[in-house]
């Protein structure tokens, strides 16, 4: 999934995973979308501080439920 597919997901309600069913991606009060490892609580940006990279690449990040969970 690449970042505008990503966000179009979190933004519609969908749960988007990063790597695994562990990383959660959502978006906080503030507008930022972040990912965040759900039994430990670390948390980074979705994307570098340009808005441009993904922390994490393309292929890694899934929509829960699509046939896809690991």
């Amino acid at each position: 999934m690449n970042i505008e597919a990503i966000k179009a997901a979190v933004d519609a309600g969908q749960t988007v995973h990063w790597a695994n069913t562990g990383y959660i991606v959502h978006k906080d009060a503030l507008g930022q979308y972040l990912i965040t490892y759900r039994h430990g609580g670390s948390t980074i940006g979705l994307t570098d501080q340009s808005g441009t990279r993904l922390n994490g690449d393309e292929a890694e990040f899934y929509v829960a439920g699509a046939n896809n969970d690991l």
